[in-house]
């Protein structure tokens, strides 16, 4: 599709909305309530994740929105619908067009917002509009091999683990990242779906 002449950036920005998470466009915007999220657990002490510290959050929001300009992800400020506050960021992150992949990515919540209704429905959100607007073939997770949380919830997904990146990645504590590769293919969705809306169904049961 072409606008002016001009490949037209893919995926599309776009506001996904659900009942408990609203994932909007990454801006500046965001700045003071991702602050305020991201020291509910002191998250950037993780030594596993790049989660920025509070003073550094102006700088990721800007790295995010350049790699989005370059055409290499599509980030998000998830909103809390409760408080109307952001309560932190994901992506689709090293977009794919040609193959029609995604990664999901780059995604931290604030400490009182793990394993909640809001990060299950964040999760069902992405992964629909990949599959069903996006018409991709695969979406992929990734995380460090040390993050075992992490490595949990993403195999509650229904994700396959397709394999280990061994020295992956250097992080900016020096340590050198295992990345754990899992994958979602088209063929899995419709279970993965029903899996995800049973969960979110029972969460928001017992709020």
């Amino acid at each position: 599709m072409c606008e002016n002449g001009q490949l037209m950036p893919w995926p599309q920005s776009i506001t996904l909305r659900g009942t408990h998470a609203i994932l909007e466009p990454l801006s500046q915007a965001h700045h003071d309530d991702l602050v305020e999220a991201v020291q509910d657990g002191e998250l950037w002490k993780l030594w596993y994740t790049i989660i920025p510290e509070p003073a550094q959050m102006k700088a990721e929001i800007d790295r995010r929105l350049d790699r989005h300009a370059k055409g290499g992800m599509l980030p998000f400020a998830v909103r809390d619908t409760r408080t109307g506050k952001a309560a932190g960021m994901t992506s689709y992150w090293n977009v794919d067009q040609p193959n029609r992949r995604v990664e999901i990515g780059g995604t931290w919540y604030r400490k009182s917002m793990q394993r909640t209704a809001l990060n299950t429905e964040c999760k069902l959100l992405l992964l629909a509009h990949a599959f069903e607007a996006l018409n991709c073939i695969c979406v992929e997770l990734r995380t460090h091999f040390f993050n075992h949380a992490s490595r949990r919830a993403i195999e509650r997904l229904g994700a396959k683990l397709d394999g280990i990146l061994r020295n992956n990645q250097v992080l900016p504590n020096g340590t050198i990242r295992d990345s754990c590769a899992y994958s979602i293919i088209a063929s899995e969705w419709p279970v993965v779906k029903t899996n995800l809306l049973w969960k979110l169904n029972q969460t928001t049961a017992e709020l």
